[in-house]
């Protein structure tokens, strides 16, 4: 049976902490944004997941990397995890915050959907999609800051899906340029537009936008409704989750106003802007209120909450000491500033993935056919 060795575990953080700076700059940096207590878990449980993401995506076409993970998770659930500094680092997080299993199991099914090019029809598909690649990261995150409730951790599926939204209404165009297509297809067909066709030569046309808007509506309804949950999370989680939020909706408010054109050019957030919401966030922290009238939760949010919860599971919040000394420590204005970018990293891996996949198309395409 593995026992908790601190040493190790300061040792096996230290290389996702590395896995970070030297991969993955951007959640490195949005790390800092949590509390000192939350850091190291967080770091963890993503250097799993980015390891879990790119197994996937890099599978050939007639390998199957579902059963090797699920190993895994095996492995780490019952303590004996395997020789790799992300298992052994995620065992440490389970052991420490009785993470259920089932959102990463989860997430793993959404990276899967990703490699076997799974289509989405209505909204009620996109919404599946988008609890399993963010929202269950949503739920991973309120559980290790502490709050174990239903609504709380319904409220973080829906921030997380939510965000996923914005992506893909930010990254029509580079997502077409790969073949993929995330907006629910019935709206397309809906708007004039046949799908398959318009992969072909994706083109930003009025019918396109409205479906971008659609898209963009139904993510900020999303964000509102999350917004309730910040109240209940720590208080010292409150601003930097309540500066993600705004941070990433203000990426649909800045398309809409760049003319919802999201097949030619990507949005992002000005620094200044960023600085106006990240003030905001820190104002508003203090004063948010939960909801007084009944929730009305995406039914998707609750089949990824409810399976990985225990009955009358209490909240948890981990000490200060159980990851003192692996981060230096900044105020919540530094950490704040860096801005919350969660889900940046697979935005980057697919416009990476976008040059190779052109690159590729191109060879093909002037290749001498052999005799």
């Amino acid at each position: 049976m593995f026992t908790s060795d601190i040493s190790q575990d300061q040792q096996d953080l230290q290389a996702c902490i590395a896995m970070m700076q030297g991969g993955s700059k951007t959640f490195f940096a949005a790390s800092r944004l949590l509390p000192l207590r939350v850091r190291g878990p967080a770091i963890a449980l993503y250097a799993f997941c980015r390891v879990a993401d790119d197994l996937v995506d890099l599978a050939g076409p007639h390998d199957d990397p579902l059963p090797e993970l699920r190993r895994r998770l095996d492995a780490i659930y019952a303590g004996t995890p395997e020789n790799h500094v992300e298992d052994q680092a995620l065992c440490w997080v389970v052991q420490q915050t009785q993470l259920p299993r089932h959102w990463l199991d989860a997430l793993v099914e959404g990276f899967a959907w990703d490699a076997d090019g799974k289509t989405f029809e209505s909204l009620e598909d996109v919404h599946a999609y988008a609890t399993r690649v963010a929202g269950s990261v949503g739920a991973m995150m309120c559980w290790m800051m502490g709050p174990r409730d239903e609504a709380t951790l319904l409220r973080a599926c829906e921030l997380g899906m939510a965000m996923q939204l914005t992506n893909i209404a930010r990254d029509v165009g580079e997502d077409a340029r790969m073949g993929r297509l995330y907006l629910p297809r019935e709206w397309l067909r809906e708007a004039g537009v046949e799908p398959a066709l318009w992969l072909q030569a994706p083109q930003c046309t009025p019918a396109v936008k409205s479906v971008v808007a659609r898209l963009l509506e139904e993510a900020d309804r999303l964000y509102r409704q999350a917004h309730h949950g910040i109240a209940s999370l720590p208080p010292d989680c409150r601003a930097a989750i309540c500066a993600a939020s705004l941070i990433y909706a203000e990426i649909g408010h800045q398309l809409r106003r760049q003319g919802l054109d999201s097949v030619q050019v990507r949005t992002v957030v000005s620094g200044p802007r960023k600085l106006v919401l990240l003030l905001t966030a820190w104002t508003q922290a203090g004063w948010i209120r939960t909801a007084t009238l009944p929730p009305d939760f995406v039914g998707a949010a609750h089949d990824m909450v409810r399976p990985g919860l225990a009955p009358a599971t209490p909240n948890t919040v981990l000490s200060e000491g159980s990851a003192r000394g692996y981060f230096p420590n900044r105020s919540m204005t530094q950490r704040v500033a860096w801005v919350l970018e969660l889900l940046e990293r697979r935005e980057k891996i697919k416009r990476e993935k976008e040059t190779v996949f052109s690159r590729s198309s191109t060879t093909r395409a002037v290749e001498p056919v052999r005799q």
